[in-house]
């Protein structure tokens, strides 16, 4: 079956409600949305009218379970500073918190960045910090270690090192994956072609397990594999290619996984490159 839950990362200037808004006007059945600002430390305290406004909207749009959150691009839970640590810790056990109170069910997190220490000595912090993250929230929420392209020390770019830190947490089945399509052809593996494309899902499979794929950002790649740049670029438009996303939207694993794009020019080109994840989806592969 192809998939069903496709959509975008959806602004949400004017109030946290207005991204389902315009998710609806593009034809989104999934949704991704920051509840706060991602470069600030405290966000602003969502009121009970607000809460109330979005969940009433999601029912209504038929969003409820389908929406992604992102946290704050400041967390690093791998960091050797044990201040900004607790920090990282505080502000994504505080997302959590506001995603159970939305009712949404996943909240995306980079996890963070060894900072030269070494990958192992980095995981080993960074699931130290998870465990507790997992203990201190609510139970209806689970947190998606994102895939990345393996710029600087930033951490779970290899498959090996997200499924060390799956172990490292104990197995939590609350500890999930968001596969970022970019981030993962930045990071070596070549989904452009078929055999790229299978061979890589197998290792995943054989590392991970796809069940852990909770989301999927779709983007293409304005940069040759394996050169761990993350710059995003349209569907079809970059050096992924077309013929990935056609088999991304007919992969039965992913048939009710929430597909968001996160390219360039989200306010004019959203509409455009979501369109042709459906349009891909409703042809034959």
């Amino acid at each position: 079956m192809a998939a069903r839950l496709i959509g975008g990362h959806m602004p949400t200037s004017g109030g946290i409600e207005k991204g389902l808004d315009r998710g609806r006007a593009i034809g989104c059945t999934a949704i991704q949305v920051f509840t706060s600002s991602p470069q600030q430390w405290k966000p602003r305290d969502l009121t009970p009218e607000t809460v109330s406004l979005f969940r009433t909207k999601a029912e209504e749009l038929g969003y409820t379970g389908r929406i992604v959150s992102h946290d704050s691009y400041l967390v690093n839970l791998a960091s050797e500073d044990p201040e900004l640590r607790e920090k990282s810790r505080t502000a994504l056990t505080r997302e959590l918190h506001r995603c159970s109170r939305l009712g949404i069910p996943w909240a995306v997190s980079h996890i963070g960045a060894h900072g030269g220490q070494g990958s192992e000595a980095g995981l080993q912090l960074a699931a130290e910090e998870v465990r507790q993250v997992l203990a201190e929230s609510p139970a209806d929420v689970t947190l998606l270690a994102e895939t990345t392209a393996g710029q600087g020390s930033v951490l779970n770019a290899k498959f090996e090192e997200i499924a060390r830190l799956i172990e490292l947490v104990g197995g939590d089945p609350r500890l999930g994956v968001c596969l970022d399509t970019c981030h993962i052809f930045a990071a070596g593996y070549d989904i452009s072609t078929d055999e790229g494309y299978d061979s890589t899902f197998a290792e995943f499979e054989r590392l991970i397990g796809t069940e852990r794929v909770k989301a999927v950002h779709a983007n293409d790649s304005k940069h040759a594999c394996g050169t761990r740049k993350d710059r995003h670029e349209h569907l079809g438009q970059g050096a992924i290619g077309e013929r990935a996303f056609r088999r991304l939207v007919h992969d039965p694993r992913f048939e009710l996984v929430p597909i968001v794009v996160e390219t360039p020019e989200s306010e004019t080109h959203h509409a455009e490159n979501v369109a042709r994840l459906f349009a891909w989806a409703a042809e034959p592969l």
